[in-house]
């Protein structure tokens, strides 16, 4: 893996930077103070007159601590393959490459500091939410070109403007009435840099360059300017620098095709590992591939073993959904598989589904118009399903907004939303073959609900569509030809729902059935079986392709990433988890059925207070068959208010939401006020409530253990260094590498036998 070093610039200095090096490097310090002519020291630790926010002392101060600390990396040798710094922080950059020396680096950002400073009447804003197209055309509408201009791209949805002071205030009111404007903040800074208003300090500069003399640098550079390797004329690029802006989205997109893995910010604050992460979770890797002709840009650069696990799984798979890997990140309930996280794999050549399960409509349609218009045609993503009331409008939904891929989970039959979707998307072409537009990833855990997806649409609800003429004649003619699902993913022991199957029994059992059914019904396309549940390390990858399957889906490791739609409170439980510490559940939707979820138990008190809910519902008719102990300690430990208070809390939800409730037994409205309390875990959960920490639900399966002890000592320690498509490629990787290893290895003990 590679790694850079970023060097940040104006705007990350405070008060106390620097405090553990100074005294490290005395006679650094001593060299600066003697070129600056006053304590650098006391200005980062105390600064006494308040200097440190005005740049001909800001960039001096950045300059120097950012420096101190690359020092000390190198000494213990921690050497980088690639470095670059925002603005000021790119003269850091320098440094660190040996292009010059500290004295020299010194002296030129001074002076720059100097030069900048004396530009008066000049203004920045930072504005997120809005793209470059959309801010350059705003500046034209309003007449604004040649007043304001771009200084900063710091991430597709950050960037910073800069130029006249007094418009750029102007221009306040007249991005805020823009809807997708999520904020335009004035920055406290003392001139417009990177723009046309720092001409005069760019050409003085120019000259006090001429002076000096660079080397050729010892590690790749790369330039703000252009987003690539500097080249030698380095006055030039220092000289631009000043006026033209900072490329810092596509510097990182740069490193990221390169190959870099890690980004380590050297210096004060942290502003740049959180713009990092940003660029991570809205911006493919870029690869600059070279062509006679013209230069074109490429996702994912590839190691020899990435390229060897793109032919890990089925190929038809691959090509259908338009995909580098045969593996699929699952849709995790409550948006927790969240819009970031499905552009985040989208754009590394995965397939990815959003978690509808328990959102409401109105946030469902938010994120189909959010994927399309990130993800558009050309990158894989898809909706997840799970069977709920609200089935049939999502559905139509998913129709409307032209939803062609659906992953579908919890369902114990075939309904008629399913079929609908599924023959909606049947067309048959010219020489006969029947294709299907709508494609359906089935979860599923028993055989006798994996026959029901692998045979054709039931005959009955083909015939209700059809009589409602919500289909086709031909599309109900068509629907003999095809199975329900395009793909079976077998679903072993997971987090959430779960069947508590071993995968060594219920894979071999469903793909013989398929097997079976093929021959039996003989379909034109081939019926994929995937394998998801227990996955989290190269072994358990490893044995799931061993075992023959077509394709591969995590779920449990996925939630505790960056991108990941819960809270940093949960992801800080799960990431010191380990194998044995889930435990099962009654499961909140089909309390009464009393199916099992896996969730935590480690930390938390949930299973032990869900399972005691499920044995009351058992053993009574009513809650008023509850002897007082017992309501004491739900209404106080439990509910945290009155068993009244909930009972009207579920009906105010149900009518919110228009969902049927009727309450026709007393048993019943006791059910009613028990699965409340699944509810109310599952969002302290989601909102991160600490103080509420005992009765967090948090799905999980035994996997993400597994994963935890694996990158033990790497970088995946650490949750926030866990991306999820970096993550997926890495675990890729290593179960090829495993894969090559094993196969070698059962080669050479079958010569010996033979």
């Amino acid at each position: 893996m590679k790694k850079a070093f970023l060097f940040p610039g104006q705007g990350s200095q405070y008060k106390g930077m620097g405090k553990d090096l100074f005294d490290l490097f005395p006679e650094k310090v001593a060299l600066a103070d003697d070129i600056l002519g006053y304590s650098i020291q006391d200005l980062c630790i105390n600064d006494p007159l308040e200097l440190l926010q005005e740049t001909q002392y800001t960039q001096p101060a950045i300059y120097v601590v950012s420096a101190l600390e690359y020092l000390n990396e190198k000494k213990i040798g921690n050497i980088p393959n690639f470095v670059a710094g925002h603005s000021l922080g790119e003269y850091t950059a320098l440094f660190a490459a040996e292009v010059f020396d500290f004295e020299t680096g010194l002296k030129l950002v001074q002076e720059r500091g100097r030069l900048m400073s004396q530009a008066k009447n000049g203004g920045m804003a930072a504005i997120l939410g809005l793209q470059k197209k959309e801010i350059e055309q705003i500046l034209i509408d309003n007449g604004l070109e040649k007043q304001i201009t771009i200084a900063n791209y710091n991430t597709p949805s950050q960037i910073v403007v800069s130029g006249v002071k007094k418009e750029i205030i102007r221009a306040q009111s007249i991005f805020e009435e823009i809807s997708s404007c999520r904020a335009y903040i004035i920055l406290n800074v003392s001139g417009a840099f990177h723009s046309f208003l720092m001409q005069d300090a760019a050409n003085s500069f120019e000259k006090y360059l001429k002076q000096f003399s660079f080397e050729n640098s010892k590690i790749p550079v790369v330039a703000n300017t252009t987003a690539r390797i500097y080249e030698e004329n380095v006055q030039d690029f220092l000289r631009d620098q000043i006026t033209k802006p900072v490329l810092w989205n596509d510097t990182i997109q740069y490193m990221m095709g390169m190959g870099v893995t890690d980004f380590y910010e050297s210096g004060p604050g942290n502003v740049l590992t959180g713009l990092v992460a940003k660029i991570k979770l809205e911006a493919p890797p870029l690869v600059i591939v070279e062509d006679k002709e013209e230069t074109y840009y490429e996702t994912n650069q590839l190691s020899e073993n990435s390229t060897k696990a793109q032919q890990l799984g089925n190929e038809s798979f691959k090509k259908d959904y338009n995909v580098k890997y045969a593996y699929i990140t699952g849709g995790m309930a409550y948006g927790i598989a969240s819009k970031e996280l499905v552009v985040a794999m989208g754009k590394s050549g995965f397939l990815s589904f959003f978690g509808t399960g328990g959102l409401p409509l109105s946030t469902v349609e938010k994120t189909i118009l959010f994927l399309k218009s990130e993800l558009g045609e050309k990158y894989p993503y898809g909706m997840n399903l799970v069977h709920n009331p609200l089935e049939y409008q999502t559905i139509q939904m998913y129709l409307d907004y032209g939803i062609r891929v659906i992953e579908v989970s919890a369902y114990i039959q075939a309904s008629k939303a399913l079929v609908l979707f599924r023959l909606k998307g049947l067309k048959e072409k010219e020489n006969g073959d029947v294709i299907c537009e709508n494609k359906i990833i089935a979860k599923i855990s028993r055989p006798e609900i994996a026959k029901q997806f692998l045979l054709p649409p039931p005959k009955n609800l083909v015939n209700q569509l059809l009589d409602e003429e919500l289909i086709t004649s031909q599309q109900a003619y068509l629907s003999q030809f095809v199975s329900l699902a395009d793909d079976i993913c077998v679903e072993a022991d997971s987090g959430g729902h779960t069947d508590q199957r071993s995968v060594f029994t219920v894979f071999p059992a469903i793909k013989e059935l398929r097997n079976e059914l093929e021959s039996e019904v003989k379909y034109p396309e081939y019926i994929r079986i995937g394998l998801g549940g227990g996955i989290g390390t190269p072994e358990s990858a490893a044995a799931a392709f061993m075992l023959g399957a077509d394709f591969i889906l995590t779920g449990s490791i996925n939630q505790c990433t960056v991108e990941a739609g819960t809270s940093e409170a949960v992801k800080e439980l799960l990431a010191t988890m380990n194998v044995q510490d889930t435990g099962y559940s009654p499961a909140g939707d089909m309390f009464e059925l009393g199916s099992k979820v896996q969730v935590l138990k480690k930390g938390v008190f949930f299973p032990a207070r869900a399972n005691k809910l499920y044995e009351l519902y058992r053993r009574y008719n009513s809650i008023d068959e509850l002897d007082e102990k017992t309501k004491n300690l739900l209404e106080e430990k439990y509910f945290k208010k009155s068993l009244q208070d909930v009972y009207e809390e579920v009906k105010i939800y149900h009518t919110k939401y228009k969902l049927d409730f009727e309450v026709k037994s007393e048993k019943q409205k006791m059910a009613s006020i028990f699965k409340w309390y699944f509810s109310r875990s599952s969002k302290l959960a989601l909102e991160g409530d600490k103080e509420s920490i005992v009765d967090f639900q948090v799905w999980c399966g035994p996997a993400l253990g597994a994963f935890n002890q694996w990158v033990k000592g790497t970088r995946f320690e650490d949750w926030k260094q866990r991306y999820v498509a970096e993550i997926a490629i890495f675990l890729m990787d290593e179960t090829t590498q495993l894969l090559e290893e094993r196969i070698k290895q059962i080669t050479e003990k079958l010569k010996t036998v033979i």
